[in-house]
Order: structure tokens, then C-alpha cells, then sequence
């Protein structure tokens, strides 16, 4: 993706200018589209909004899909900079106000995967339900596990399962039940299992010899209602650089 504007490829009304490798780049990240949804596979390393240091976030990238005189799609959930995969948006807003609404309902399903060390968990798969709450140093915010009677607790429960696993490392299937924020960072780091490349809450940057380019952490599926009615499941294929690390590791 350029790192500078260049040719303005939409109209000065969207107070967004893309340079047309923007707009290149941001249609090539599309996994599916209707009259209704526009789904994509964000890149790790993207903000999905508001992100510091970075020309633009995808949110602003999808200035590229508005037609004009219109308003681009909206992002129906985040996923975090660090984190590759599935990420949904309502082309109309109608649409966002069904898929908010199903949101909001915890009608969404959702499955990532993550490659954690040193082990798999123990058992190897069942639910993590601790709540958590967030704390500000600075800048920058954090997640806690806390006592359910927290002033500031949170509800927080993650499902998981082990795909498979190698000397110094797993992989693992989840499916989050709720949705905050670093919630399955956080829940993985409170049972002694951090996903790899996750410094912040104690993740391994080295594994088996082999250097973690990032938080390995991907949104691999999405299943939820579809405006006109139906579900809809859509799935995004792990990245080049979790594939390699997997393939390193045996544990593909």
C-alpha cells in the first residue's frame, strides 16, 4: 500500500484523497459483495480506525467502494491492528442497522485462530470465562482478568479447542461468545498459553528457532444473518506469513 497519497481517486466530498494504488490495494483485499455487505481480508498491520502513524485505516480505505455522492460502506465490527482476517461492513444503512442490531444480539459467530506457547492448554479444549476490564497507562490500553464483582468487570467468555500441536507450540480453534476488546489475547495469556508474537501480553517472539513476525492471531470465519435474509458464512484464508510460521512449526 502506498505510503503517501498520490492522484486523488475519488471526489474532495469524502475529505479522504486515495491514490489509485490505495484503491488498488484495498479492492484486492475483497472476499465477498452484494447490493447489501461488502466483506474483507484486512492485512495484520492495518488499523481498522482511527490508528496512530498510518495514512489511512481501512475504515478510510472504503472511501474506494462509495459511489458517487454516497457514503462508503460501514465497518460493522473491528478487528485489532496486529490481527488478519474476516472483517465485515453494510454497504447501506439499512444493512448496518440489521447487522448492528444482530451484533448487539450476539447473533454473530465468530472463529479465529492462533498459534500459542509453550503447550497446548489444559484440557485441551473447553471455555474461558473470566471477566476482564480495561486499564489506561498512558496512551495505551489494556485488559485485565478481574473478580467478577470488579466495578469495572466485564463479562468475557471464550471457547477453544486444539487443532494440533508441536514441540514448543499449538494451534488453536476460537470462538469468542462475547467481544471485547483483546479478549482472546487476554483470556489465552490468563491460562499460561499467550499467543505468539503478542508482546504485550507476554507472547513468545521466538519460537522453535524461528523469529514471530507478529501477533499470530487470524479471523478465519464469520457467520451471521444476512439482511435479505438467510445466514451467511464467509471465511478468509490464513496469511502468508502465519501459513509459513504453521508450515515451520508442523504444525500445518
Amino acid at each position: 500500500m502506498s505510503r503517501r497519497p498520490q492522484r486523488p481517486d475519488r471526489a474532495p466530498t469524502s475529505g479522504v484523497r486515495l491514490s489509485a494504488a490505495e484503491v488498488a490495494f484495498v479492492r484486492g483485499l475483497v472476499i465477498y459483495e452484494d447490493p447489501d455487505i461488502l466483506a474483507l481480508n484486512k492485512p495484520a498491520g492495518l488499523s481498522s480506525q482511527g490508528g496512530r502513524g498510518q495514512v489511512h485505516t481501512l475504515d478510510e480505505l472504503l472511501w474506494a467502494f462509495a459511489k458517487p455522492g454516497k457514503a462508503r460502506p460501514r465497518l460493522i465490527h473491528r478487528l485489532d491492528r496486529d490481527t488478519s482476517g474476516v472483517i465485515l461492513t453494510a454497504r447501506t444503512k439499512p444493512a448496518a442497522g440489521f447487522l448492528g442490531r444482530a451484533m448487539m444480539g450476539r447473533k454473530f459467530a465468530k472463529t479465529y485462530r492462533a498459534i500459542v506457547t509453550p503447550a497446548p492448554p489444559e484440557p485441551r479444549s473447553g471455555v474461558i470465562d473470566a471477566p476482564l476490564r480495561r486499564e489506561d497507562l498512558g496512551r495505551e490500553a489494556f485488559m485485565r482478568v478481574c473478580p467478577q464483582d470488579h466495578p469495572d468487570a466485564e463479562t468475557a467468555r471464550s471457547r477453544y479447542r486444539t487443532v494440533s500441536e508441536a514441540p514448543g507450540a499449538a494451534l488453536l480453534e476460537l470462538d469468542p461468545e462475547t467481544g471485547r476488546m483483546h479478549q482472546l489475547r487476554v483470556h489465552l495469556a490468563s491460562i499460561g498459553r499467550p499467543i505468539a508474537g503478542d508482546a504485550r501480553y507476554g507472547g513468545a517472539l521466538v519460537v522453535g528457532g524461528h523469529a514471530i513476525p507478529r501477533l499470530m492471531l487470524h479471523a478465519a470465519a464469520l457467520r451471521f444473518p444476512h439482511p435479505s435474509g438467510g445466514e451467511k458464512r464467509l471465511e478468509a484464508p490464513v496469511p502468508a506469513d502465519m501459513a509459513g510460521l504453521l508450515a515451520a512449526l508442523a504444525l500445518g
